[in-house]
């Protein structure tokens, strides 16, 4: 679903991707781990045309997509649900949600995704008509993956949904992701803080530091391997 070659990204002139490559498979979900700084939300932002990328290539679905203004990718099918959350905070529930679905002509649908958002985080539906910045994190954590979901995406990638978030939330949520996969059989590409659990839902991962991508692998794999628990899990 998501081919990623050699990508370079730059701020200015320091350089905060040195040409990595990555493969998502099309149904799972991948999920790139590193400390902070190490270059994950850079990215999901060069993929969603977030940033511009330096050179490198990322296909969607075995069509280029790099550089491509974020409307035009959206139309492809991804969507990100960005690091922070990042909801329309005067707008109501119901209307973060419309705005998800604003490139879609396809209104029966766009009604059935909806109840199909609203089915999946019932907090939501008690919620529509309040203003998303009175939410609580978790609540707005929520409404961002909603909200990517209603664009209709192939491919959704997900930048931190655990933070800020309380501990009994963060399963639900992270239960609710392995849902969306399972379900929908829709493509995910997860960068997360907390690198157990994202690796306990994920079948592939990344390892990122400074930039480059040190280890991949089978995600239980790498999960169980002593170093990556030390350094990413707080484990000896």
């Amino acid at each position: 679903m998501l081919k990623i070659r050699d990508l370079v990204v730059s701020y200015g002139q320091i350089e905060a991707l040195h040409g990595i490559s990555l493969d998502v498979p099309t149904g799972s979900i991948v999920t790139l781990i590193g400390a902070n700084g190490a270059g994950k939300s850079t990215a999901l932002r060069a993929i969603s045309g977030m940033i511009k990328v330096l050179s490198g290539t990322i296909e969607l679905a075995g069509q280029p997509i790099t550089n491509l203004p974020p409307h035009e990718i959206v139309a492809r099918g991804l969507s990100h649900a960005p690091e922070g959350r990042m909801v329309f905070s005067n707008l109501t529930v119901a209307e973060n949600l419309q705005i998800g679905a604003y490139l879609r002509r396809d209104k029966a649908k766009v009604t059935a995704d909806r109840d199909y958002v609203l089915a999946l985080f019932p907090k939501l539906s008690d919620r529509l008509t309040q203003r998303a910045g009175t939410l609580s994190g978790g609540e707005q954590q929520m409404l961002a993956i909603g909200r990517a979901l209603m664009s209709n995406p192939r491919c959704l990638l997900l930048d931190e949904p655990s933070l800020g978030i309380a501990p009994l939330l963060v399963q639900s949520i992270f239960s609710r992701i392995s849902e969306i996969n399972r379900e929908r059989g829709l493509t995910i590409l997860l960068v997360e803080q907390n690198a157990n659990l994202a690796l306990k839902i994920s079948h592939h991962a990344y390892v990122l530091e400074t930039g480059r991508i040190v280890l991949e692998g089978p995600a239980e794999e790498l999960r169980q391997d002593p170093a990556i628990r030390a350094a990413y899990l707080g484990e000896e």
